[in-house]
């Protein structure tokens, strides 16, 4: 840490320690009186017509997601809870573990599985996302029974999680996302005849807004830790001075956070768009509350930047170039199926949502794969009005990003099912802590008609089973070259690496029917004697043959060289060859992985000691998948040579 973050550090904690005073418990709840700041209104309703916009499809999707809702039944990262009619907000359905309600929030380790249970059970159903949905519910059918249950839920939340008491005031990221969903739901419910009871005539509800906003209003990411943390905070705080526009403080409230999203915006992302924490799911998340916070501003008459409307097109450019023919995104980095907003039945693994959103707020380019428009871009871009006419876009779909170290090899859309290749040629990660990256230099994704073949294994866990984190952030769970049992990169926490592996992109070409990458990396150049890891990948059009040529530069060391494969694959190795086949999948086929002959291979799938073989579609979920690893030693100018031959290669 720099001393300047050093010395905010320890002022934040100065600030916690006197704030134990402001602390309200729930026994002093019923003497709340009202909230200063004078007569209330809620700025910026929805405009007539809105509801009727959103597709029939995006709408029966939401209600059935909605009924299951009101049953109590919800997905929550993995876990399906059938407790959501009236949900104990400090309980984990994990661990069975409660936390304390009334105690200081800044004496909670919100990271100790014995105090909190696994926190992100606990807080996402505290990001109110279930009632944002529940209030679109009511915003498309007029149904009295998802407003009650709203209202209901949020008054329990309210009297149930008073200021500074209890977990859910612990994290700003947090409290951020809540002001997003409550914003957003006193919108939707605008028509419903108990909204104002809800939200500007309830003492309680008021206090709540205003207690959200003094708590970003004073802490804050900052330094090391100002990645995606720090965009929630400032895009949570904007929305609230622009939505709830009630008190004394929140015009001030309002600039503050505008600069600070304006500028930190900026500095997560890289020109081209892509999120320079380097973790997909996280470049969703990013832009869709920088596209929440603009459209807020701009419906409240306060716009934001140019260049913060430039930088929010090029992400969506950026996400429509990055997906596959399924619109599935790559799989680099954390990942934690974390949202700014939810006005749709939960899809998974996709960002046609995101697509859908820039499509009506800036215009799809005629490169762009379509999209299907949802309730949330129907909705949001009816608050937002006219679209963004912004220049200098990609004429022709982008297949690398300099910037970022992201290439792409693929095939074209009129050779049949598509051949995607990710190749990770960047840095390790964002700021010093690169607190979302993987130990994944040089790795490689490839896909076949959107099956994962070569598969990055994803995420599972953040908090409380520090084995299963360390791996899946582990050089060995990635498509790619260890050494001497050491991950290119080394960590020092769950959030925290201390040696940064950066790559370097070597050379990229691409002449019609040979693309192809080759970088370097060096995560390896600490060891004695130093190594140096470079990869090829060689995409031939024509053959549908991808070829991968991984070279060593230094002395001896023992390697690994890892092939994971999608859960989707079925594997049977015989020597040097692996023959693949993905009966089952959306697209069946096969194909034939020739691996080096210098190596030792094996063959894994669901192993614990040690733990190989597995593969996470989101956090919490875990799935057996085949891995193959080859062992052996490292040798000066030795290629080791890797072919996979897919559906439709010539013979």
């Amino acid at each position: 840490m720099s001393p300047a973050e050093m010395a905010w550090r320890a002022r934040d904690q100065a600030l916690r320690a006197a704030w134990s005073r402001r602390q309200v418990r729930r026994e002093d709840l019923p003497a709340i009186g009202p909230a200063s700041g004078g007569p209330r209104r809620f700025t910026a309703v929805l405009p007539p017509g809105t509801a009727e916009r959103v597709p029939d499809g995006a709408k029966a999707a939401l209600l059935e997601a909605a009924d299951r809702l009101m049953k109590g039944e919800w997905e929550v990262l993995g876990v399906v809870r059938t407790d959501l009619v009236a949900p104990d907000w400090f309980g984990d359905p994990v661990t069975g573990c409660r936390s304390v309600p009334d105690r200081y929030a800044f004496q909670i380790d919100h990271r100790s599985e014995e105090q909190v249970g696994n926190v992100k059970q606990v807080w996402e159903i505290s990001r109110l996302q279930h009632l944002t949905l529940l209030a679109t519910a009511w915003f498309v059918t007029g149904d009295e029974a998802y407003a009650r249950r709203v209202a209901d839920q949020w008054r329990s939340w309210c009297r149930e999680n008073p200021f500074l008491s209890g977990i859910h005031w612990t994290n700003g990221i947090e409290v951020g996302i809540r002001l997003v969903s409550l914003a957003w739901i006193r919108r939707l419910l605008d028509g419903w005849p108990d909204a104002l009871g809800l939200f500007e005539d309830d003492p309680l509800a008021v206090q709540q807004v205003r207690w959200h906003q003094q708590y970003l209003a004073a802490f804050r990411s900052r330094g090391s830790s100002a990645n995606n943390h720090v965009v929630a905070e400032a895009a949570g705080q904007l929305v609230a001075c622009c939505a709830f526009p009630w008190f004394p403080e929140s015009e001030r409230w309002r600039r503050d956070s505008a600069r600070l999203l304006e500028r930190e915006l900026l500095r997560n992302t890289f020109p081209s768009g892509v999120g320079r924490e380097l973790a997909s799911d996280y470049q969703r998340f990013v832009a869709e509350l920088g596209l929440l916070a603009a459209v807020e501003a701009k419906a409240a008459g306060h716009p934001l930047s140019t260049a913060v409307w430039q930088r929010l097109c090029a992400m969506t450019d950026s996400a429509a170039a990055l997906v596959d023919q399924r619109l599935r995104p790559p799989r680099q980095g954390d990942g934690d199926d974390g949202r700014g907003l939810l006005l749709d039945a939960p899809e998974p693994d996709s960002w046609a949502s995101l697509l859908a959103l820039g499509d009506a707020l800036f215009g799809r380019l005629g490169w762009w794969p379509p999209a299907p428009s949802d309730a949330a871009s129907a909705i949001i871009s009816s608050l937002a009005g006219t679209t963004h006419d912004v220049k200098g876009r990609p004429v022709a779909r982008p297949s690398r990003f300099a910037d970022a170290g992201i290439t792409l090899l693929r095939t074209n859309a009129e050779d049949g099912p598509e051949i995607w290749c990710r190749c990770d040629g960047g840095v390790h990660g964002y700021l010093s802590i690169a607190a979302h990256a993987h130990a994944d230099a040089l790795s490689v994704e490839l896909r076949y008609a959107g099956v994962d073949i070569l598969a990055d294994p994803g995420t599972y866990c953040y908090h409380g089973e520090p084995a299963w984190r360390s791996y899946f952030r582990s050089t060995i769970a990635h498509n790619t070259i260890e050494l001497s049992g050491r991950d290119q990169s080394a960590h020092g926490g769950p959030f925290l690496w201390l040696r940064h592996a950066n790559g370097r992109e070597i050379e990229v070409a691409d002449n019609g029917e040979i693309t192809s990458w080759t970088a370097e990396h060096n995560g390896y150049l600490s060891l004695r004697p130093p190594m140096r890891h470079r990869r090829s990948v060689r995409l031939d059009r024509a053959s549908r043959r991808v070829d991968i040529v991984d070279e060593i530069d230094g002395g001896l060391h023992d390697l690994r060289l890892a092939f994971h494969l999608g859960p989707d694959v079925q594997a049977e190795l015989t020597g040097s060859a692996a023959f693949l086949s993905w009966p089952g999948a959306s697209a069946p086929g096969t194909a034939r992985l020739e691996l080096p002959r210098q190596l030792r291979w094996s063959l894994h799938r669901g192993e614990t000691d040690p733990i190989l073989g597995w593969y996470s579609r989101g956090l919490g979920r875990l799935t057996p998948a085949f891995t193959l690893i080859g062992r052996g030693r490292s040798a000066p100018h030795a290629a080791l040579a890797t072919r996979i031959r897919l559906p439709g290669t010539a013979t």
